[in-house]
């Protein structure tokens, strides 16, 4: 997973940044934004800057973005005067018309520390190697950083060492801080994360695997999964040898087949894969569609199961006879990659008991997932590898007070446990959101204290809440209380996954109130309303049209507290010429539906609007958004020439939609600007491209001149030219004013976007063997299309021995031909398949399969059109 301070962040550091006192930073997001998101972002980050603990020497720059129809969420890393702030992270939360929602922070205040050491780089390399036990193999040079994961600055050194730890098995890579100031030991830990205790053999019974045709002996690669591999160690620890076999049939249930331990951790690789996938929409474990790599029968008697950031790796425990291999322990082990890769979580203290808990919850959840014959799903972790050799699991969510040293009550001494053991509130709280308390058919669940029963909403919802939580709203330093920052808290977020999944004071937001209160974490919640109210929601919340037409969204109200009423329906914010209308106009609040048809009009003008759906109740009112983006006229060029006040110390924007210009910009776009303004040194200018990308055209130049009348030349041809295009200017001073007259956009030399590729090398087909020909596709946008094409040439003799397969960049195979047609010569034959679940970019494979002998061949071309 790669769980470190210095080689875990280097993502952040790629790429510009974003400064305070800027309002760009010519960053894009990591993913696709609503038009309005990004920019929102960086808009309320500028003005808003206290909210994010903002200090002067502070730089930022967007790590992820997530948009749904709740709004946009974007995550930033944060500098201090060039170093990097580990616990700086933050995440700017926006509506989904783009009104600013507040931010999740760690911080406690803004940065004042000095960032000159007082303790030499050799010191703290020599501390960190006296840290280290066991036999050392390298330190690493240390690398100067502000250490925020406590909510306060401190400057430090963190130097990684590695080696072998005393067993002589297990590899470390420790990490250990040292304040910079004083010399003293701040923390460690070990980026090889790992379960300690014994096996019992095979567990996941009879299993279908995914495998690999090679000649004529099959190989332990996963197709489905990535090419995730299996392989055995030998009882080694440094080379490993895929698995293979003749006919298919692996294993034989016992431990005295090397091939069924491989098995129980080939089918935990793919369960977890396809957990993520399918239920959170996460493209496997690293979210790129790579597999995860599984190494079984490692070293000698070794009693443990490690993840490294990139592998698993599975001793085969006591007398090498109980391989700890189990469905749970690998899925808790792969979900350390989702929860580095999503929110960072500190591993040490609360932080780090989330994290664990993180991988508990997420691991038991592929169990349940998986459904395997042998190994139901249940909420104790390690149940079948005997962690203690008398039966009893590592772990029980349910009551985790019964390992004899977990948390199940949050403490103030919660903070200062293990984290396996502070993991214990988290895991606690799970199983009660999910199942509820008291007896459950997977056992009892005490309450803390004199905390009111709950009743669970379900493992469904309660594992969308916990990964929404996760993925947009917890920092590198979330715990479970937080007297100095309040927000900060694991309740606090997980009531806004509950209220963006299924609504504010909804039974759901009600019960992880109550399942928190269960395990003694209380919060400072809003209170819910006492009457009768509701919610509402658009679906989808955004649509575009031309100019003349319309488009279509369903709204739907929520029920969130007393009785139902009747709601009528209005809209507002409608651009000059469009209607709203509602059928039927009047719905119940309790689940009512009603088809919100915007029409337009010949003249309505070109731009985004932030349409405000408004249902009136008798007891109560509630909004949503629907954001109208109406078309340009079709081409490559637009004008606005309203006039926006400019006015002292603000920032405004002037917008310009571009619609039928295919394709991508070009590298010689031009941006007209007149802007009338006195002192044009107080002005910063950006172009915002419609996925929030920003282009700065003027940066406080110019001093006392008068007026911007400029044409600037900017290389946009990596940006979609369809959409709306923002002109930014910020008034950075005050005593001038101004105003944006004209602006005009022009994306000349747009390059059409590619979306089909041919390789034309010719690739033999023996008998008896599976070989791939690739096409890479860069450059193209969003998903493909549900009639995507594939041309392929085959030149072979008796095609009724060929499996033809289409390969997506994720691992995802679609079948185009299966041993069809009998004698007949030659595949000449262009097949359509929907890829509309699949991303366009990145490299499809042809994969064709000789199954038999006598005939051979060879791709001779294949061209693939999405």
């Amino acid at each position: 997973m790669k769980r470190t301070l210095a080689t875990g962040s280097v993502a952040l550091l790629v790429g510009a940044m974003l400064s305070v006192s800027a309002t760009s930073g010519n960053a894009a997001p990591s993913t696709p934004s609503a038009p309005v998101g990004v920019a929102a972002a960086e808009r309320a980050l500028a003005e808003h800057p206290s909210d994010v603990r903002a200090a002067g020497g502070d730089a930022y720059r967007i790590d992820r973005t997530v948009s749904d129809s709740s709004g946009t969420h974007v995550r930033y890393a944060r500098t201090f005067h060039g170093l990097r702030v580990y616990g700086g992270d933050f995440v700017v939360h926006t509506a989904a018309n783009g009104v600013y929602k507040g931010s999740s922070v760690g911080l406690e205040a803004p940065l004042t520390l000095s960032t000159t050491p007082q303790v030499t780089a050799a010191t703290a390399a020599q501390a960190a190697r006296g840290r280290f036990s066991g036999t050392v193999a390298t330190v690493g040079s240390p690398e100067l950083f502000v250490d925020a994961s406590s909510g306060k600055g401190k400057l430090a050194w963190e130097t990684v060492v590695t080696g072998m730890r005393a067993d002589k098995q297990t590899p470390s890579e420790l990490h250990v801080i040292t304040d910079a100031v004083t010399g003293a030991h701040l923390g460690s830990f070990d980026e090889i994360m790992m379960v300690n205790g014994t096996g019992n053999s095979v567990y996941s019974g009879t299993v279908t695997v995914d495998t690999t045709l090679s000649g004529s002996t099959y190989q332990m690669i996963d197709p489905s999964h990535g090419n995730g591999r299996t392989c055995d160690m030998n009882n080694g620890s440094s080379t490993c040898t895929t698995f293979t076999d003749a006919d298919n049939i692996w294993g034989d249930g016992t431990n005295a087949n090397r091939q069924s331990a491989g098995v129980d951790a080939h089918f935990g690789a793919a369960a977890t894969f396809d957990y993520f996938k399918n239920v959170h929409g996460r493209n496997g474990i690293f979210g790129n569609g790579t597999g995860v790599p599984s190494r079984v029968h490692y070293g000698n008697a070794y009693v443990n199961a490690f993840w490294d950031g990139a592998q698993m790796t599975y001793g085969d425990g006591s007398g090498n006879s109980r391989p700890l291999v189990s469905l749970d322990v690998a899925g808790h082990e792969m979900s350390h990659g989702v929860t580095e890769a999503l929110a960072g979580l500190v591993y040490s203290g609360e932080s780090g008991g989330l994290n664990e808990a993180t991988s508990d919850i997420f691991g038991n959840m592929v169990e349940f997932y998986a459904n395997a014959p042998s190994d139901p799903g249940d909420y104790q972790v390690g149940e079948k590898i005997n962690i203690n050799g008398n039966g009893t699991p590592l772990r029980y969510m349910y009551n985790p007070t019964l390992d004899g040293a977990s948390h199940g009550c949050w403490s103030t001494s919660t903070n200062s446990v293990d984290v396996h053991y502070s993991s214990g509130p988290g895991n606690h709280f799970f199983f009660n959101l999910a199942e509820g308390t008291g007896a459950t058919a997977y056992g009892t669940s005490p309450v803390c204290g004199s905390a009111p029963a709950v009743v669970g909403i379900g493992r469904t919802k309660a594992e969308k809440i916990w990964y929404r939580a996760l993925d947009v709203y917890f920092t590198s330093s979330t715990r479970y209380v937080n007297t100095s920052t309040p927000a900060n808290t694991s309740r606090a977020y997980t009531l806004s996954a509950a209220t963006d999944l299924y609504g504010l004071c909804s039974v759901e937001y009600k019960t992880v109130q109550a399942a928190w209160t269960a395990v003694n974490v209380a919060g400072s919640d809003a209170a819910c309303p006492a009457g009768n109210d509701f919610s509402l929601a658009a679906a989808p919340a955004s649509g575009s049209v031309n100019p003349g037409s319309s488009v279509s969204s369903t709204i739907t109200a929520t029920l969130t507290n007393g009785s139902a009423q009747t709601v009528n329906l209005t809209a507002s914010g409608l651009p000059s010429g469009a209607t709203a209308t509602f059928s039927p106009s009047s719905i119940n609040s309790a689940g009512g539906t009603s088809s919100l048809t915007i029409a337009t009009a010949a003249a309505s003008p070109p731009g985004t609007y932030a349409i405000t759906i408004t249902g009136t109740g008798a007891s109560s009112t509630r909004t949503t958004t629907f954001n109208l983006t109406v078309n340009g006229p079709p081409g490559c060029s637009g004008t606005n020439s309203t006039d926006v006040a400019v006015p002292d110390n603000t920032t405004v924007e002037s917008s310009i939609t571009i619609s039928g210009c295919a394709g991508n910009g070009g590298a010689a776009s031009t941006v007209a600007v007149n802007i009338l303004h006195t002192y044009i040194g107080d002005l910063v200018v950006n172009l915002v491209a419609p996925d929030g990308s920003t282009y700065l055209l003027h940066n406080r130049t110019g001093g006392s001149a008068d007026n911007i009348s400029q044409t600037y030349t900017v290389n946009l041809s990596g940006e979609a030219a369809n959409g709306t295009w923002k002109l930014r200017v910020q008034d950075a001073a005050s005593a001038d004013t101004g105003t944006i007259d004209t602006w005009t956009l022009n994306l000349v030399g747009g390059t059409p976007t590619v979306c089909s590729g041919t390789n034309g090398t010719d690739v033999s087909i023996p008998d008896n063997t599976t070989v791939n020909s690739p096409i890479t596709l860069s450059g193209c946008s969003g998903n493909a299309s549900a009639t995507s094409t594939v041309a392929v040439n085959i030149v072979h003799t008796y095609i009724g021995d060929l499996i033809v397969t289409l390969v997506a960049p994720d691992g995802s195979t679609y079948v185009l031909h299966n041993r069809a047609g009998g004698s007949a010569d030659n595949i000449n034959q262009t097949f359509t398949a929907n890829l509309s679940t699949e991303v366009k970019n990145g490299t499809w494979n042809l994969r064709v399969q000789d199954a038999a002998s006598a005939d051979t061949g060879y791709i001779n071309s294949w061209t693939l059109t999405l």
